[in-house]
C-alpha cells in the first residue's frame, strides 16, 4: 500500500520562455509531484487519466521511480490532456496560449483499494469536486493538502470552500492567499483561512520563498537564489511533492517537522526551474538534492549575540 497518494494531472505541455520553446512534452500537477517525492524514496500512488496518445515510455519512467500507477486510467480512444504557454521577460507571469481538456473534461478519480488507506493525500490543482471525490473515497488519513487557485475562486468558490474545510493544509500562491481572504496581509489572510479547516496555511511566494502557518506561530523559508530559470512551470507542484513526500516518509505531522517539509519542497522546486518540464527531475540524483539542502541551510543560519 503507498503512503502517498497523489491525484492531478498527467499531461502534455508546450513551453516558450525568453530562453527557448518545447513541442509538446511531459507536464502536468501529478507528474511533477510524483517525481519529487520519489527523491524522499516514499512509496506514492497516481490516480489521473492520459489518453491513448500518451506514450509508454512516459508510463514506464514513472514505475521506474517508485510510483504505483494503478489508478492512472488510460482512455484508448481518448487525447491527453495538453496545455500550452508563453512566459514573460520577468518569469512570474504568462499568457496560456492553448488548453484542450480532452479526457480530463469527464474525469472521474477512481482510488485503488489498496491505495484508500495512504497516510498522506495530495490534491493537485483539479476541480474541487473532483478534489472532494477523492477525499470522500478516502480512508481515514492524517494528513490532506490541498492545492488550487485562483480560477476555482472565480468561477466554483463554493464548491472550493466544501474542499478546504476537509484538508489539513492547503497550499496557494500570495495572491490567491489575498482573494481567498479579502485581507491585504499575509498574516491576517493566514489566519482568516485556517477558520475556514485547515490547520496549516502555506502561501507561496515564488523566487521570494513560502511561509507556513498554524495557530499563532509561523515559519518563512527563502527560495535558493539562482543565476538563470529556464522555466517555471511545475515549481509549485514540485514544491507540493517535496512537501507532502517528506511528510509521508517521515511521518511526522507536527508544526516542527512541516518546517523542515518546506525545506525540502523549495530546495526540490529549485531543481524543476532549471530545464524545460520534467527533464531536470527526471536525473535528479540524491548526492545533488543533499548538497542543495546544504545550500540551503547555510543561506539561513547564522550566529548572532544579542547586545
Amino acid at each position: 500500500m503507498s503512503k502517498l497518494v497523489i491525484v492531478g494531472t498527467v499531461a502534455f505541455d508546450a513551453i516558450e520562455t525568453p530562453f527557448g520553446k518545447t513541442d509538446k512534452i511531459l507536464g502536468g500537477a501529478a507528474t511533477y509531484i510524483g517525481l519529487s517525492a520519489s527523491q524522499l524514496n516514499v512509496d506514492s500512488a497516481i490516480v489521473s487519466v492520459v489518453g491513448g496518445d500518451f506514450p509508454q515510455e512516459y508510463i514506464t519512467m514513472l514505475q521506474d521511480k517508485n510510483m504505483d500507477i494503478e489508478g492512472l486510467e488510460v482512455i484508448k480512444d481518448g487525447k491527453t490532456f495538453f496545455w500550452s504557454g508563453k512566459y514573460h521577460n520577468d518569469m512570474n507571469s504568462r499568457d496560456t496560449l492553448v488548453t484542450e481538456l480532452n479526457v480530463l473534461e469527464n474525469f472521474s478519480p477512481k482510488v485503488p483499494q489498496d491505495h484508500k488507506g495512504a497516510e498522506v493525500v495530495m490534491l493537485g490543482n483539479l476541480h474541487p469536486l473532483v478534489q472532494l471525490s477523492v477525499v470522500d473515497q478516502m480512508d481515514n488519513p492524517k494528513m490532506i493538502v490541498l492545492d488550487t487557485m485562483n480560477f476555482w475562486m472565480d468561477c466554483a468558490l463554493e464548491e472550493l470552500k466544501q474542499v478546504i474545510a476537509k484538508v489539513n493544509v492547503i497550499t496557494i500562491n500570495d495572491e490567491e492567499a489575498r482573494q481567498l481572504s479579502g485581507e491585504y496581509s499575509l498574516v491576517n489572510a493566514a489566519k482568516k483561512i485556517m477558520k475556514m479547516g485547515p490547520e496549516y496555511v502555506v502561501i507561496k511566494k515564488g523566487e521570494h520563498g513560502a511561509l507556513l502557518f498554524y495557530k499563532d506561530e509561523m515559519f518563512f523559508a527563502p527560495a535558493l537564489p539562482l543565476a538563470e530559470v529556464f522555466d517555471p512551470t511545475g515549481a509549485g507542484d514540485t514544491f507540493a511533492g517535496g512537501f507532502t513526500g517528506y511528510l509521508a516518509k517521515t511521518e511526522d505531522y507536527s508544526f516542527e517537522n512541516m518546517k523542515t517539509a518546506i525545506v525540502y519542497g523549495s530546495a526540490l522546486a529549485s531543481f524543476c526551474v532549471e530545464k524545460f518540464g520534467t527533464e531536470r527531475m527526471q536525473s535528479l540524483t540524491k548526492k545533488e538534492l543533499q548538497h542543495r539542502l546544504q545550500q540551503f541551510k547555510n543561506l539561513t543560519q547564522f550566529e548572532i549575540t544579542l547586545v
